[in-house]
């Protein structure tokens, strides 16, 4: 099981956005592919994902850019991927117990099922200004290293 590039790119954009932008400041996206070493093209197809679902707007003009439609403190890590990476469905009988005959008596697609259940609460549980935060933390430890 593996997150896929846009889920892992997606949420590293949107900590970025939640940092930079969260004074109210619209963000390039040319700015984030910068600092987080993310093709702009492949940045603006993320960014169409979380505008089209409304997390994410856009500011025209030259001082344009994006900014969160909500504060990052109500906004959830599980909302982020399941938009860029959809439902946290392990095995295709847990969403479709029809493609398997086997799938009213499997005890390991109750396994799958509850998982997967983890995983959305595990996510629920971190908002993005969490996540900001958690950045800010190891940023900050690296300016404090010294080197001889």
């Amino acid at each position: 099981m593996k997150i896929s590039t846009k889920g892992r790119y997606g949420l590293r954009a949107m900590m970025d956005l939640a940092t930079h932008g969260g004074n109210g400041t619209p963000v390039f996206l040319s700015d984030i592919a910068k600092r987080q070493a993310i093709s702009d093209k492949y940045l603006e197809q993320i960014f169409a994902h979380l505008h089209r679902a409304g997390l994410v707007k856009t500011v025209r003009g030259r001082k344009g850019g994006y900014l969160l439609t909500r504060p990052a403190i109500d906004i959830t890590l599980k909302e982020i991927t399941a938009i860029l990476e959809g439902p946290c469905i392990l095995v295709d009988c847990v969403a479709e117990p029809e493609a398997c005959s086997r799938s009213a008596k499997c005890a390991t697609r109750d396994i799958w099922t509850l998982l997967g259940q983890k995983m959305d609460d595990f996510l629920a549980s971190f908002t993005l200004a969490q996540l900001a935060d958690m950045q800010k933390e190891k940023t900050q430890e690296e300016r404090h290293m010294y080197y001889i």
